[in-house]
C-alpha cells in the first residue's frame, strides 16, 4: 500500500463522502486530506506518490458520489481557506469562502459581486466551473487565482492560463485553487442589498431550495444562430427541454426530477448515487429522443459504482 506523507493538517483513510455532499449519497475517499493551510497542502502534493490521483472537493454543492467512492487522496479546504479581503474595488477571497458571503461582503464595501449570492457553493468551484447567475460570469470579474499544482509547486494564474468557457475551465488535473481575486463594479451597499434580497425571493419562489439537490443538473443548452452552428446565447433553458419531454416529477428510486423545478435532481430521502445518475440519463435519453438535443451534465459525477452485490446460495 502507498505510503501517504504526514501532514500538519487532518488526513482520515476510508472517510464516507456521503455527508459532505448536497445530496447526501456516495461511498469513501481512500483518503480524505484538510490541510491546516497552504503551505501544508503544497507539502504534501509535492511529497506524494505521483501515481496516487487527487481530487479537490468544495462544499459538495454540485457533485455525485458514486456508490463505491473515490480512490486516492480527496482534498477539501477548510477553516484557512475561508478569508475575505476587500480593497477598494478589488476582493481577495479564499477557496474555501462561501460564494454567498463573498457576495455580502462585498456588497458592505460597495463592490458588485451580487450574482455569487445565489451560488450555492465557493470560491475554489466558482473560478473552476467558471459559475455564472443572472448574465454574470466568475469570468466577468476575474483578475487572477493562485493555485498549487499536483507537485506542489505555488502559481498565480490569469484568465489566459485558465481559458473560460460556459461552466468549465482548463484547470490541469490534481491542482487546488487557494485563493482568487475579483474586480467589481462599485455600488451603493444598500442598493446592492436590496437586489441580493430580490434574487433570493426570486430563487425560492422558483427552485426547490429545501430539498436535498445539487443545484442545476444540466446545462441550458447552446442557443443555434442563423447559420445552424452552435453559439453561446443560452437562451434555451434545460428546464424547458426536460418538461417537454414529460420528465417534470419523473422518479427513480429515491431520485426526482423537482416537481417544483424539473432541471432539479432530487435526493427525496433514500436515493443513492445510482438512482440519482441513472435518472439524469434517463432524462438526457428521453430528451434526446423528443427533441433531438443532448443535456450536458452540470453536476460533476466522480468515483467507481458500487460493486456488484454477491449472492449466496444455501445448498
Amino acid at each position: 500500500m502507498t505510503t501517504l506523507p504526514t501532514p500538519r493538517g487532518k488526513l482520515s483513510a476510508d472517510r464516507p463522502l456521503s455527508d459532505l455532499t448536497w445530496l447526501r449519497v456516495g461511498g469513501p475517499a481512500d483518503w480524505l486530506f484538510q490541510p491546516a493551510d497552504a503551505d501544508d497542502l503544497a507539502a504534501f502534493l509535492r511529497d506524494l506518490d505521483p501515481a496516487v490521483p487527487v481530487f479537490t472537493m468544495g462544499v459538495g454543492s454540485n457533485l455525485i458520489v458514486r456508490d463505491g467512492g473515490l480512490r486516492g487522496v480527496v482534498v477539501r479546504l477548510g477553516r484557512g481557506f475561508n478569508h475575505i479581503h476587500v480593497a477598494g474595488t478589488r476582493v481577495t477571497a479564499g477557496a474555501a469562502a462561501l460564494d454567498a458571503h463573498v457576495a455580502r461582503k462585498a456588497a458592505q464595501a460597495g463592490v458588485d459581486l451580487t450574482f455569487l449570492r445565489t451560488i450555492p457553493g465557493a470560491v475554489g468551484g466558482a473560478v473552476r466551473m467558471n459559475a455564472g447567475c443572472y448574465g454574470t460570469y466568475t469570468a466577468d470579474v476575474f483578475v487572477e487565482a493562485t493555485a498549487v499544482t499536483r507537485a506542489g509547486e505555488v502559481v498565480r494564474l490569469g484568465a489566459d492560463d485558465l481559458n473560460f468557457g460556459y461552466r468549465q475551465t482548463d484547470l490541469p488535473e490534481g491542482w487546488v485553487i487557494t485563493e482568487a481575486v475579483f474586480e467589481g463594479p462599485a455600488g451603493d451597499p444598500d442598493a446592492l442589498a436590496a437586489k441580493m434580497a430580490a434574487q433570493l425571493e426570486k430563487r425560492d419562489a422558483t427552485q426547490p431550495t429545501k430539498d436535498r439537490t445539487a443545484g442545476s443538473t444540466f446545462r441550458n443548452p447552446a442557443g443555434h444562430s442563423s447559420t445552424g452552428r452552435a453559439d453561446d446565447t443560452h437562451e434555451l433553458k434545460a428546464w424547458k427541454v426536460i418538461e417537454d419531454a414529460g420528465l417534470r416529477g419523473a422518479r427513480q428510486g429515491g431520485a426526482q426530477m423537482s416537481p417544483k423545478h424539473p432541471n432539479f435532481l432530487v435526493n427525496t430521502g433514500d436515493a443513492t448515487a445510482a438512482d440519482l445518475e441513472g435518472l439524469g440519463e434517463t432524462v438526457r435519453k428521453r430528451v434526446f429522443q423528443t427533441s433531438g438535443i443532448e443535456l450536458q451534465w452540470e453536476i460533476m459525477r466522480v468515483g467507481e459504482p458500487a460493486p456488484p452485490a454477491t449472492g449466496h446460495h444455501d445448498t
